[in-house]
């Protein structure tokens, strides 16, 4: 017998399915994405925070997020990177610059195809907005050098290093001056790498011969950890003082024992964090930031170290 709900009843499922599809797609279309490219991997101790506070905030609010860097502190590899990001048209863009000459024009490209620009970590205020980024998210690095100069020089001592695992990196370099501006004297740079044991030999071999040497400021854990290590070696512990940017568990357990005088906090979690509230607003509700965002610098110190042991444990501080 002939029956039209048999003949109906898969065409209807049909339609249904389509129309899930439909609203698949249009809910993919909705979906904001948005896209880091960074000069520092998901796996370094600083930028792993970055991308955990990326991270968070896009579970919290259902945008898709992807980090994206090079293997290695390759410019040009970051430069193909942010071309390629731009080319996939996200809903935001966030970069870290590191190196002006090379990232500038990339980001400049993404600007004049629309796509709106956060700066994070690296690169400033002041180029943010000769590129056309909505805004910098991230502490002024020679001012935070500046104030660790002021802070050594209040203890009385002028004789110091700067050791810095990454030359070339525009904001490191401007942590070492700025900390002899607030110093008030000429301070060595001493060139570091990223391998851990290298860094140490090179410190060891720095302290070796500059046996007046009374304090030595790292420009990031890659060379802290090492810069531990190297005091310990020697017997110089407590004898030679030591501060640091960035905060780690075992830098911040240094310093609530007194090995170590200082902790710079970028408080870089939100730099993953907020740029992805930021595009959310912006692609939902047309809402734009319209100043900078400043991270830091926080001087954690021997009193606060402990409070936030477990927080960088965690992978949040």
């Amino acid at each position: 017998m002939f029956s039209l709900a048999k003949i109906m009843r898969p065409v209807l499922g049909l339609a249904a399915g389509l129309m899930l599809l439909s609203a698949a797609d249009t809910a993919r279309a909705d979906e904001t994405r948005v896209v880091f490219v960074t000069h520092g991997q998901s796996g370094d101790a600083y930028w792993s925070v970055v991308k955990n506070g990326m991270d968070d905030a896009a579970k919290t609010l259902g945008v898709k997020a992807e980090y994206l860097a090079p293997e290695t502190f390759d410019m040009a590899k970051m430069a193909q990177m942010i071309d390629a990001a731009v080319a996939s048209k996200p809903d935001g863009l966030v970069v870290s610059i590191a190196d002006p000459a090379a990232i500038s024009e990339p980001v400049k490209n993404a600007v004049a195809a629309g796509i709106p620009v956060i700066v994070i970590d690296s690169g400033g205020a002041a180029l943010t907005r000769k590129l056309g980024g909505l805004l910098f998210l991230g502490q002024d690095e020679y001012q935070a050098g500046v104030m660790a100069g002021e802070r050594v020089k209040a203890l009385g001592l002028s004789k110091a290093v700067c050791v810095n695992h990454e030359v070339g990196n525009v904001s490191l370099d401007d942590r070492c001056a700025g900390f002899a501006k607030g110093l008030g004297v000429d301070v060595p740079v001493l060139n570091g790498v990223m391998d851990p044991t290298e860094m140490k030999n090179r410190i060891i071999g720095f302290l070796t011969s500059r046996a007046d040497t009374q304090f030595i400021l790292t420009v990031g854990i890659g060379s802290a950890e090492p810069g531990l290590m190297a005091l310990d070696e020697l017997g110089l512990t407590g004898k030679v003082k030591i501060g640091t940017f960035d905060l780690s568990p075992t830098i911040l357990k240094a310093t609530s024992e007194g090995k170590m005088e200082w902790g710079i906090d970028a408080q870089q979690y939100a730099m993953g964090y907020i740029p992805v509230v930021m595009f959310d607003l912006l692609k939902k509700y047309k809402i734009s930031p319209i100043a900078d965002y400043p991270t830091g610098p926080g001087f954690v110190t021997k009193e606060t170290a402990a409070s936030v042991i477990d927080l960088a444990k965690q992978g949040k501080r």
